[in-house]
């Protein structure tokens, strides 16, 4: 009887941090990367682009909402958690990114899907947007500036370029240390630090976390994308980018869902985004922070879901 109590615990404890078992984990080789990512449901695609320091467990609320009309799928992005991590930072350029998702979606037989993304993941999906408009049914962006939008920021205000020194530090040598140094506290308190108080996450939704950062070259993947991008406020003259062009403009129907606690980026951030995406639709939540994703996830999902059909 004990042997069998505590295989029932030890069952309870691995699907908790697996998600939900119609969950199927499933591997791609795609433009060259072995990508691992999530599906659950049938019917019309959507995709679900993670940001830094998560992983595709960032939208089990989605799979589990949209998988009800439609195939969501929730790649760990290429350097993340199972996914293959090139040693190369010059492999985590935009572009490599960008044809990732486009491949990724050819895989799964499809030439035309939504796609959702917050954090890095919107910069991919912005820039996907601006390559590929064809792919694109609709694009949703959580919590992460247009990149010609954040150019001016991070070039011209001292707010968001403050806001930003974190980037700086994640380019660094030393950035593997610190985040990972007593068992990835920093990381812990970042993402899961508010909400492991206030019931958000879950002690199984930390372990997971935790996991994801400890595959080998995990972290360091993750940190690899700014790194290739060098991407942070200036840090002399010569760092500031010039002007955005008008190649920068998103053609496709855009949702921008965006927690106004921010405290990395910040507002300013919204300001002007018209003028680069045309079709355009800003839901903002004030009491909402980067993580308003885990925050709110039914005000999340129900802007989502109002947009798409």
């Amino acid at each position: 009887m004990a042997y069998r109590i505590a295989l029932l615990l030890i069952l309870a404890v691995s699907c908790a941090l697996a998600g939900s078992p119609r969950w199927k984990h499933q591997y791609a080789v795609v433009n060259g990367v072995r990508l691992h990512y999530v599906t659950e449901g049938k019917g019309p695609l959507i995709v679900f682009l993670h940001g830094f320091p998560e992983f595709w467990y960032e939208w089990k609320d989605q799979l589990a909402e949209f998988s009800r009309d439609h195939q969501a799928v929730a790649p760990d992005m290429r350097g993340y958690n199972l996914s293959e991590k090139p040693a190369d930072v010059e492999t985590y350029q935009m572009t490599n990114l960008v044809e990732d998702v486009r491949a990724l979606a050819e895989h799964l037989g499809y030439k035309k899907f939504t796609l959702v993304a917050h954090d890095w993941g919107g910069g991919v999906a912005w820039s996907f947007a601006i390559a590929h408009p064809e792919y694109l049914e609709k694009l949703v962006i959580i919590n992460c500036p247009h990149p010609a939008i954040l150019a001016r920021e991070l070039a011209e205000n001292p707010a968001q370029q403050k806001a930003s020194q974190y980037m700086l530090m994640f380019r660094s040598p030393q950035a593997e240390q610190m985040l990972s140094a007593n068992n990835y506290a920093a990381l812990v308190e970042a993402v899961l630090g508010d909400g492991l108080k206030t019931g958000v996450f879950t002690e199984a939704d930390k372990q997971a976390y935790i996991e994801a950062w400890s595959q080998p070259g995990a972290l360091t993947g993750g940190l690899n994308y700014y790194r290739a991008a060098k991407l942070g406020p200036p840090e002399k003259d010569s760092d500031v980018p010039p002007p955005a062009s008008g190649t920068q403009i998103v053609k496709v129907p855009t949702l921008v869902i965006w927690g106004e606690k921010d405290t990395a980026l910040l507002t300013g951030n919204l300001d002007g985004m018209d003028k680069f995406v045309p079709n355009l639709t800003i839901q903002r939540i004030p009491d909402g922070s980067h993580w308003v994703i885990h925050e709110k996830p039914e005000l999340v999902n129900g802007y989502i879901r109002d947009f798409v059909h």
